[in-house]
């Protein structure tokens, strides 16, 4: 969560601004009440709109409508209602200026020293499933964003606020200095208000942009957009990147999705790379159905694998490497419980990310007071960002599944139903291998499971090396996976020759026809998926 600048009465009273007149009118209703009996205990004329004026009146607290203060009613279904000089007027008018405070006179304009407002959930509302076009329209909030700017503009006088988070702050400070607040509050306050305008002006722009028929339902296209618009709000500040000397920093999208919006349930403070890792290891287990577990190192899993239970598939993941994963993170796409806690508790791993954890699993894990528990709400990532100088690339997340029924076998031996299964497991995984990868994995007891990986080699041979070198398991009677074509025939026999009976590669190579006589030659079973998976960062 972000964090506020403590509340301080040692403002100079040159700098304290009273709050006698506060305006309210809140889309996100939590913590209303308190703040608002907190205001009217200093004696605060409160004045409001629609459903924020009823929430308070059913609170007991006396609120006046804002048609009050603009002799004007609400009309156009709530559309027009505080889009007046009298409201504007009350907001933007500096109290230091004899003109505007002759101005305000002349029009009987009465001060407004603090907004209290934030906005129609806009985004929300554009990302419903089979949301009308319609009602995108009219959850585009005019009104608040104009109240927002002019009481963040005129912050010299006016409080805006604009997060249900600084209520508690606020509080302090307002007991503080008997109702008032200091300069710096109010401009740390019209900081904040700014960036919510610009988010979620950049929120409709982008979603409008999408659209492809502006009538009946919203139709929404994937291509592309024409402009990338990234404003997304300091969640907190790391310790230090992925080095000591590099500051870094977290930046959430504000949906409480995705390992961003992961909840932390114990262990020390999640790390750089730690944040990086989660998110490796919680994509690679989230495309099974069946229960699977991950572990990852360096953000290339050392061990995959499914299983009917999660101890079961985090024993056969280990199993793949047992050395590398000392010391990596953990990936599980289902609850955590606590046969499964009680044995990953024996391995020092610095980080599990699960959708929950019974009660008797947090029990287990609990006398490892610096093991990071992160429990997640999964997210569909759609694009991937990569900075890059004087720029950015974006891409569409690779997605890509593969079934049985697409793949080309082109050997003259075909995989067996077993070596199949096996085949499409290690493709599943090599996806999530840096490149050049190769994946051997083997599909025993209805259950795939890597028994070695090599990742992030300059050559596919030394790739192909490296996964046999680190294998855990026999090699004989498993399954190769590679990230893109072999371009000679040297890689595939190394593959062989470490025991793989069937192989699965995009294919594509001018020399495919080479690499499929040595497949021949060897008796290995291929299957070419014409797409590939490149990983390189």
């Amino acid at each position: 969560m972000i964090e506020h600048s403590s509340a301080s009465s040692s403002a100079s009273s040159a700098d304290l601004r009273p709050i006698r007149r506060a305006l309210l009118s809140v889309t996100d209703k939590t913590g209303l009440v308190d703040f608002a009996r907190v205001l009217a205990s200093f004696n605060v004329d409160l004045v409001s709109t629609g459903g924020t004026a009823r929430a308070l009146r059913e609170a007991g607290l006396p609120v006046r409508d804002i048609s009050d203060l603009t002799g004007f009613p609400e009309m156009l279904d709530g559309r027009v209602k505080t889009l007046h000089p009298k409201v504007h007027g009350g907001i933007l008018h500096i109290r230091d200026n004899a003109e505007h405070q002759a101005s305000v006179a002349e029009h009987a304009i009465e001060p407004i020293d603090m907004v209290v407002v934030n906005l129609y959930a806009f985004e929300k509302t554009a990302k419903r499933p089979g949301v009308a076009f319609a009602d995108v329209i009219e959850n585009i909030d005019i009104g608040g964003p104009s109240m927002v700017r002019s009481a963040a503009k005129n912050f010299a006088d006016v409080a805006i606020v604009s997060s249900a988070a600084d209520y508690d702050s606020l509080t302090e400070e307002l007991k503080a200095n008997a109702g008032s607040l200091g300069r710096a509050t109010r401009w740390r306050l019209a900081k904040q208000a700014f960036a919510v305008t610009a988010a979620y002006d950049a929120g409709i722009a982008t979603a409008l942009e999408s659209i492809e028929e502006p009538s009946g339902a919203a139709v929404f296209s994937d291509a592309l957009p024409q402009s990338i618009r990234i404003i997304e709000p300091l969640a907190k500040t790391l310790r230090y990147g992925e080095n000591p000397h590099q500051k870094a920093a977290l930046y959430v999208d504000g949906s409480g999705q995705g390992i961003a919006g992961a909840k932390q349930l114990q262990g020390k403070e999640l790390s750089y790379n730690n944040l990086v890792d989660l998110d490796a290891c919680w994509d690679l287990v989230s495309e099974f159905d069946e229960t699977a577990v991950a572990i990852i190192k360096h953000t290339n899993p050392c061990g995959a694998s499914t299983g009917g239970t999660v101890l079961e598939a985090y024993k056969r993941a280990l199993a793949g490497d047992p050395v590398s994963a000392f010391g990596g993170v953990i990936g599980i796409n289902r609850e955590v419980d606590a046969e499964a806690a009680e044995e990953i508790a024996k391995l020092f791993v610095e980080a599990i990310v699960a959708p929950s954890f019974t009660a008797d699993a947090l029990e287990r894990f609990a006398a490892k007071k610096n093991l990071r528990l992160v429990q997640i709400i999964p997210a569909e990532t759609t694009r991937v960002l990569k900075q890059v100088s004087g720029g950015l690339l974006v891409q569409d997340a690779d997605r890509l599944k593969i079934t049985e029924a697409e793949l080309k076998i082109v050997t003259e031996r075909k995989p067996t139903p077993e070596e199949m299964r096996s085949l499409l497991f290690a493709w599943t995984v090599c996806k999530y291998v840096k490149s050049n990868a190769i994946v051997y994995a083997r599909f025993a007891d209805g259950h795939g499971q890597t028994v070695g990986i090599g990742a992030g080699q300059m050559s596919r041979v030394d790739a192909a090396r490296f996964g046999a070198m680190k294998a855990a398991l026999p090699l004989a009677g498993t399954v190769a996976a590679s990230d893109a074509f072999f371009p000679f025939a040297d890689g595939l026999e190394v593959v062989a020759k470490a025991g793989a009976t069937a192989v699965i590669q995009p294919g594509g190579s001018v020399r495919d026809a080479e690499v499929i006589e040595a497949a021949n030659r060897l008796g290995v079973a291929m299957a070419v998926t014409g797409v590939r998976h490149f990983r390189h960062g």
